[in-house]
């Protein structure tokens, strides 16, 4: 190995040791992620595969020189803003993507341009590593369960459907978060990225492997959910129900990748040795000298560090001020509404890390509505407003189905959310929101904006959910007894919690 290989290895630790410092809990928690998640398992990969593809590259740095680029300091600025508004939002998609942005933007930034186009793919495998996309579960448990009711209906077996639940003649199915193909097309499209990158030479056929590796294990998956649901209803669900399922889902989807690796195959393209050896250099390695890489580097490493000494000035700051724990709202109704002992159904949202919670039930003699609020103050990471953790209904909760969703009627400071459940023999229909800073939200996206101004701001992060529903045989039924409530109550409801979702 000579002089500059080594080197350039040297700056390479240096890049990760600075920036996984400042940043140790985002990558603590991403480690954390890798390590008890399915999904997100191959993440354990991901180092060790760059280093070796970074050894792998070492005779092409051979007579290169690190050249630092401070205009990369830019889209350091911007990317450690996200991290910065996603700690404040506790969005932590938005701190494990920023946190990769920091890592590849420094090591372009410091490497400069002509090395890190050497190690291009090496840095971008990088991002591989980030824990992200588990928002396509409920779109691809969707059109999974689309694709199998209509295959098995093709197979001449009728089938009941009710959202992501269905029933053949001898048993009872359902698309549960394993079966959406999440898992397969993540894993997929990394090994996929990996094998066009070491068996092509041109982007094009990199590409079009690439599209293969996204688009195979989607069809795969669809074709396995049909499968096991004909192998249960031919056996009489003697096979494929128990453990067999998830392991003839596995071998299946190992079977499909070796043999789209195996086609692929066919147009390898190998590499020109002499062309490889062209590349190395040979030359003597010309120097940089020190105020030049410090010019460069300086400014780079300054960037990396401020955010997280923005953040502790912000939590030193809502410290001084921390307030005693919100009080749950005491919710009154008018126009002949009273509480009633009995529930109008026994749904309820799922929602948890609340400071407290509370869930009443009226009636006015001829309709019955329940009402539910979590107020959460001092947000941090479990205990957020905003999470995966907390819907109104979870993709794994098999006791009710979405029948419909949509916005709701105007309640004077911003629109409900209008969702149709179906379970236990009956319909509910719910209109629900986030409570913040005096509006009524209900994307998710403006939530967590919200919440990052309201910090950056000083202001307490105090805020609250609401949900009012009422059951009965059908839509029009419940949909009576909410509108009759909400007419007269909504905006009373409302009232109660600016006075009682604050800081005492």
């Amino acid at each position: 190995m000579n002089t500059s290989v080594r080197y350039t290895l040297i700056v390479l630790g240096a890049v990760f040791a600075w920036v996984l410092a400042w940043y140790h809990g985002t990558a603590a928690a991403v480690f954390e992620i890798w390590w008890r998640s399915d999904t997100f398992a191959h993440g354990l990969l991901v180092l060790p595969i760059f280093a070796w593809l970074v050894w792998r590259s070492r005779d092409r740095l051979s007579g290169e020189v690190v050249r630092p680029r401070w205009i990369m300091s830019v889209p350091l600025l911007l990317a450690g803003l996200l991290w910065l508004l996603g700690e404040l939002a506790s969005v932590a998609s938005a701190t494990h993507v920023a946190l990769a942005l920091l890592l590849v933007f420094s090591l372009v930034g410091v490497l400069g341009p002509r090395l890190s186009r050497v190690m291009a793919f090496p840095i971008l495998f990088l991002f591989f590593g980030v824990p992200i996309g588990e928002f396509l579960l409920p779109v691809m448990m969707k059109y999974t369960a689309m694709f199998t009711v209509a295959a098995v209906r093709m197979s001449g077996v009728p089938v009941y459907q009710e959202g992501l639940h269905f029933i053949v003649p001898n048993g009872r199915w359902s698309v549960v978060e394993a079966c959406s193909g999440v898992r397969y097309l993540i894993a997929s499209f990394m090994v996929g990225a990996l094998y066009a990158y070491l068996n092509y030479r041109t982007l094009r056929r990199r590409l079009l492997f690439v599209v293969c590796a996204l688009v195979v294990p989607i069809l795969a998956n669809w074709l396995r959910a049909y499968m096991i649901v004909m192998l249960g209803y031919l056996s009489n669900n003697k096979l494929a129900t128990g453990v067999d399922h998830l392991i003839y889902g596995w071998l299946f989807f190992g079977v499909v990748i070796m043999l789209m690796f195996w086609i692929g195959g066919r147009w390898r393209e190998d590499v020109n040795p002499a062309a490889a050896s062209s590349d190395v250099q040979l030359t003597e390695v010309d120097t940089v000298a020190l105020s030049t890489l410090l010019a460069g580097i300086a400014p780079i490493a300054i960037v990396v560090a401020i955010w997280p000494v923005v953040l502790g000035m912000l939590e030193r700051h809502e410290a001084v001020h921390a307030q005693l724990a919100p009080a749950v709202p005491v919710l009154r109704v008018d126009a002949g509404w009273s509480e009633s002992p009995s529930p109008s159904s026994s749904f309820k949202p799922s929602f948890t890390g609340f400071r407290q919670d509370l869930l009443r039930h009226f009636s006015d003699g001829h309709h019955q509505v329940s009402a539910y609020v979590a107020v959460y103050a001092q947000q941090r990471n479990g205990h957020e407003l905003v999470q995966s953790a907390n819907q109104l209904v979870l993709p794994s909760d098999s006791d009710w189905n979405w029948l419909a969703d949509g916005r709701g009627p105007d309640s004077g400071s911003g629109y409900w959310r209008r969702s149709v459940l179906a379970g236990h023999g009956s319909q509910v229909v719910v209109l629900s929101g986030y409570w913040i800073d005096g509006r009524l939200v209900t994307n998710d996206y403006l939530a967590k904006a919200l919440l990052a101004v309201t910090k950056l701001m000083g202001r307490p992060d105090t805020s609250a959910y609401v949900a009012i529903w009422a059951s009965g045989a059908d839509e029009l039924r419940a949909a009576e007894s909410l509108d009759a409530f909400e007419h007269t109550n909504g905006k009373v409801l409302l009232q109660a919690l600016i006075g009682g979702a604050q800081p005492q």
